[in-house]
């Protein structure tokens, strides 16, 4: 579905992204895992044709994305911090992506996280009033809500309570069963043991490994992702 061949991008004298071979395919969850400024939300952007890459080529769906903007409508994405405008009711937003997007679905809209985090009982609330989960329930129901073919997800968990947490696992299980193709980025181990099968660790803007998360463990003999990434790394 998306074939990644040395991307390259640098921010002046800073080399973000090194070279990155990748290849994803539809029916699986892949989690992007790396420290901090490894360049994940770099590549993320490329994907999204967010940032223009310097080097290599990005394919989805077996043709060059460079200079198209058709595919986007066959994606999902959920940032790591949602922002909307202030004064905006949360029902407005809904409607208004809705009407922007109609084309995209043919009027078939995925409505399943907004009914399972209760959102259009806020509907009425204005953005500026809801919290930081709250937040990140919209954008998670966004993500969904086109019904996209790759659903993108970057540290999604990140400030729901437990219950939402489940509800989104859950969904993303979900998405993988009816034959999509889900990108994660997460810092939480045990959350992509729990929902991903392959793992690309990034960094230094490098792909430095790509494989199953079986093929870890079974390399390292460890019971715990997170031990076996520890041991795989050193």
């Amino acid at each position: 579905m998306i074939q990644i061949e040395r991307l390259e991008k640098r921010y002046g004298k800073f080399q973000v992204l090194r070279g990155v071979n990748l290849s994803f395919d539809l029916n699986q969850v892949v989690a992007l895992v790396g420290p901090n400024a490894s360049g994940k939300t770099t590549l993320i952007k490329c994907l999204l044709g967010m940032v223009i890459p310097d080097g290599g080529s990005i394919k989805f769906a077996g043709n060059d994305i460079e200079g198209d903007v058709t595919y986007k409508r066959k994606i999902g994405y959920m940032p790591q911090i949602g922002r909307y405008p202030d004064n905006m009711r949360m029902g407005y937003l809904f409607e208004m992506m809705k009407d922007l997007g109609r084309t995209r679905t043919e009027g078939q809209f995925d409505l399943e996280l907004v009914e399972a985090f209760k959102l259009g009982e806020m509907f009425r609330k204005p953005m500026r009033a809801l919290s930081g989960g709250t937040r990140q329930k919209v954008s998670a129901a966004l993500a969904f809500l086109f019904n996209p073919d790759v659903i993108i997800l970057d540290e999604p968990t990140a400030g729901l309570d437990p219950l939402a947490s489940e509800i989104l696992k859950q969904k993303i299980r979900k998405a993988k069963v009816a034959g999509k193709l889900v990108l994660v980025t997460s810092h939480i181990m045990s959350e992509v043991e729990e929902i991903a099968e392959k793992i690309a660790y990034i960094v230094e803007g490098e792909a430095l490994f790509y494989k199953s998360i079986a093929e870890i463990k079974t390399e390292t003999g460890a019971s715990k992702l997170s031990q076996a990434l520890f041991h795989l790394l050193q």
